[in-house]
């Protein structure tokens, strides 16, 4: 038997045999798809339960790796167990950020995390050759000179903590953060400071190691990329907030009894959430819902626009980038 035939018959000459016997020679793109809602603000809208229903239905047939919810989701309350059991209706991995409004009436952040069974406060897990890292941004700030309003804060224990997290995976990496680090207008208050510590670990690997950052919390949709970073800010599953100068009744009054709060918001028709793709180094594919206003736009009822900087819009955009 000659070289060539016997290479034939071996299946070498194709490599068949060779890579059969050493899979990781021929290594399979790493690719992961998750579902992403945020900002549901069940204890605002009436019809939550719809919303996510209507969410973790669609979940169930795409079938992504995990879902996410990006914070503002419900109080931990006994009222809101039957909204947990239509979360927990998703056959799969879920994962939750904790928001600003979560711990509105006086409940504290261990126990919203107990209430959605929740790994913790800041936590990360790996999913297929991706690493991701879910942060805390409502710490406080001791000093003296912060803003007024919610805490919206990256303690230094916490910081250190991202610090070693990063530093000890060598996987493709993305950031959750309820808060945006990129928005100067009721984001992190340290934020630049967050954003420097993901530029720094990626200086230390020689590579991109971080690659997409992703927060709600700001009822917009909208993209920046910063020092080689994409940060990408996912809007609210219901609304956004106006406030007193613009308030409408957009439902029945017994809605507005019930919800008294809605009257200050402009509602999203439907609910909408995102779909998102990361395939190799940094493909990064996003399918966004898109919906319409109920009741008067923001531009109708003379919505100061520059006040938002980002435009008031019912649906989060389609993107790809790499």
């Amino acid at each position: 038997m000659d070289r060539k035939e016997f290479l034939t018959k071996s299946g070498l000459a194709g490599g068949t045999l060779l890579f059969a016997k050493f899979p990781e020679l021929n290594p399979i793109p790493k690719k992961v798809r998750f579902g992403m809602i945020t900002d549901l603000h069940h204890d605002i809208m009436h019809d939550g339960i719809d919303r996510l229903s209507a969410f973790i239905k669609e979940m169930n047939q795409e079938s992504p790796d995990f879902i996410i919810q990006g914070g503002d989701f419900c109080f931990p309350k006994k009222g809101n167990l039957p909204l947990m059991e239509v979360w927990n209706g998703f056959k799969g991995p879920k994962y939750h950020v904790i928001g600003n409004h979560d711990t509105d009436g006086g409940f504290t952040r261990e126990q919203v995390v107990d209430f959605w069974s929740a790994k913790g406060k800041y936590y990360s897990f790996d999913v297929n050759g991706f690493h991701f890292v879910v942060l805390d941004g409502n710490e406080n700030n001791e000093s003296e000179y912060r803003p007024k309003g919610y805490a919206r804060y990256i303690s230094p224990v916490q910081l250190d903590w991202l610090k070693k997290d990063l530093n000890d995976t060598a996987l493709p990496t993305v950031v959750f953060c309820h808060q945006g680090l990129d928005n100067d207008s009721g984001g992190l208050e340290n934020g630049t400071q967050l954003r420097y510590t993901l530029e720094q670990a990626n200086k230390k690997a020689g590579q991109q190691k971080v690659v997409l950052v992703i927060s709600g919390h700001h009822h917009q949709d909208y993209y920046n990329y910063i020092n080689q970073i994409h940060y990408v800010q996912i809007n609210s599953a219901s609304y956004q907030w106006l406030g007193d100068n613009y308030k409408e009744s957009r439902y029945s009054e017994e809605v507005d009894k019930s919800h008294p709060n809605i009257k200050y918001t402009v509602p999203y028709k439907d609910p909408i959430w995102a779909m998102i793709e990361i395939e190799g180094k940094g493909k990064i594919t996003i399918k966004g819902k898109k919906t319409v206003f109920v009741g008067s736009s923001p531009e109708k009822l003379g919505v100061k626009m520059d006040d938002y900087i980002y435009p008031i819009v019912p649906y989060i955009s389609d993107r790809k980038l790499w």
